[in-house]
């Protein structure tokens, strides 16, 4: 059922998204902070809430990494142009995204079939994304300056890198799987 709360919480967290943006562009790290814990709860909540209640759906299987990559890629962007966030690291997070995106395409394309499955990489590269997200809000917050160790940010490309090297692994066994 596409009305269910799990998929009413997910549809809030996209509608979050143009607040959380406006705060970013406005340099309105309080309140960003605030939307960004808010939109972070209502992800926690919407995958449990679907578990016990054993209300998941393939629209939300669909509708919820949709929503985590519209608010990745936009905190993302939104920072690195603010001086945030390392341009680069915007780059590494958005090249995963595209690959992704056009593998499962093709894999489509190939195999006339799409399943998305998330693997621990790319669920790891993403909550990496989103604790570094969080951290510079918090550090913006409390300390008025951005102070992440370049190490830091390194670390987080590096577990997307493997994300994506993982994914494109996966699809290329699959395609092979079919053409055999």
């Amino acid at each position: 059922m596409v009305g269910n709360l799990p998929n009413i919480l997910t549809l809030a967290r996209i509608l979050l998204l143009p607040f959380f943006a406006a705060t970013l562009l406005y340099g309105e790290y309080k309140i960003a902070l605030l939307v960004f814990v808010s939109a972070s709860v209502t992800d926690f909540l919407d995958g449990l809430i679907a578990r016990i209640r054993k209300q998941e759906t393939y629209f939300g299987k669909i509708l919820d990494p949709v929503a985590d990559k519209l608010f990745l890629i936009t905190s993302f962007v939104l920072m690195s142009v603010s001086g945030l966030m390392p341009k680069w690291l915007t780059v590494v997070v958005i090249s995963k995204d595209v690959i992704v995106l056009t593998g499962s395409m093709i894999l489509y394309l190939v195999t006339h079939s799409l399943k998305i499955e998330p693997t621990f990489f790319g669920k790891l590269a993403s909550a990496c994304q989103f604790v570094l997200i969080g951290l510079v809000l918090l550090l913006l917050n409390f300390r008025e300056a951005v102070q992440v160790h370049l190490s830091v940010f390194i670390f987080v490309a590096v577990v997307t890198a493997v994300s994506a090297v993982h994914y494109i692994y996966k699809g290329l066994k699959i395609a092979h799987a079919e053409n055999t």
